[in-house]
């Protein structure tokens, strides 16, 4: 008796809606890219040559795209048995949330860029890196990596990490709330965690610390988008090598130790930036306590980052670690423990993809 585990068309079947589902998700990125679905969310329904004319697209294009999209039921298209170039489709308000609204709980535009644009730019490099040993920087994951990357978690630290702060840290809570506190946002990334605080907290001054100018930039363009350049900065650093001193009441290491190739050294900059009543969270993957197979779809997500993006890039330093994303909470103990801390508190967030770590001491 064949069973489903051995049945090699159960897999066979399984990698063709793989396959699929990559297709849609790449014409979503054509979408994103080419300012589809944000003309159709921002002008209304739009037939093909309309489309076209919005957004700089050649015509025959814009029929197949629109006609694709309806079929796959993100687009509605008001009268399929009229002739194909009078045909007007429009974009649901429920899917526009999910693929225009940045700051919503919802967007997911970030998903086409970071595999499409991002990873298929360095597939030649990971090949080597797989077969040498090697790593593959940032830098080579291309522009939309760093936009995709940057937005991923844009709308959980703009809705739910100060909430995480009041109930699961109120003294830091209390601390944020004086004016004039400080916080050291290591390893910053797109600024959007600094962005998020400055926010919920009016009389806070944070301070972003990261080692790539070009997504430094795209953060000062956000903070000053928002009026908070007054309180906001951003400095190029390298914590891993940086001499640090300071007494910043909070310093926060969000979604960033597990791809740091020297995650002792930039925890000890964390330790010796906090003030002496000061704080030192850490916000990172959620993985299972133990490797198990087959796992649930968030621990095939992790390992799939951890594989394509996260493990090339911690291991471009000479002397990496070598973490990725697969960073289970004994990994982080062992960090903070090497570190000079003397306990690390597992905070009780509710996330289905991140665990929040108090490191004390």
């Amino acid at each position: 008796m064949t069973t489903q585990a051995n049945d090699g068309k159960v897999l066979a079947m399984r990698m063709w809606r793989s396959m699929l589902a990559t297709q849609e998700l790449i014409t979503c990125y054509l979408g994103v890219r080419l300012g589809c679905y944000d003309a159709l969310a921002e002008h209304g329904p739009a037939t093909a040559g309309e489309l076209a004319e919005r957004v700089g697209m050649a015509p025959r294009y814009a029929v197949e795209w629109l006609e694709q999209q309806a079929v796959i039921g993100i687009l509605e298209v008001a009268d399929a048995a009229v002739p194909a170039d009078e045909r007007c489709y429009a974009l649901p308000a429920a899917h526009a949330e999910v693929l225009t609204v940045s700051d919503s709980p919802q967007s997911m535009a970030a998903l086409a860029l970071l595999p499409f644009g991002g990873v298929a730019a360095a597939l030649p490099s990971l090949l080597e890196a797989f077969r040498t040993g090697g790593g593959v920087p940032d830098s080579v994951y291309g522009a939309d990596w760093r936009a995709g990357h940057g937005s991923a978690n844009r709308a959980m630290f703009l809705h739910e990490l100060p909430g995480w702060i009041e109930a699961f840290a109120p003294d830091v809570h209390a601390a944020l709330s004086t004016p004039g506190a400080t916080v050291a946002d290591v390893a910053c990334g797109s600024g959007w965690a600094s962005i998020a605080l400055a926010s919920a907290y009016p009389g806070l001054r944070v301070d972003g610390y990261d080692l790539d100018a070009e997504v430094l930039a795209d953060a000062e363009r956000e903070t000053g988008a928002r009026g908070l350049a007054d309180r906001v900065r951003f400095f190029a650093v390298d914590a891993a090598k940086a001499e640090a001193t300071g007494d910043y009441d909070l310093v926060c290491l969000f979604d960033a130790l597990h791809e740091i190739s020297h995650p002792v050294r930039v925890l000890r900059t964390c330790r010796e930036l906090r003030a002496a009543t000061g704080t030192v969270l850490v916000l990172d993957a959620k993985v299972a306590p133990e490797f198990t197979a087959p796992a649930d779809e968030v621990e095939r997500f992790q390992y799939g980052t951890s594989l394509l993006h996260c493990l090339p890039a911690c291991l471009a330093e000479p002397g990496a670690t070598g973490t990725g994303t697969v960073m289970r909470p004994g990994a982080v103990r062992e960090f903070a423990t090497a570190a000079g801390y003397a306990a690390t508190v597992l905070l009780p967030i509710a996330d289905r993809f991140h665990r929040l770590y108090r490191l004390v001491g």
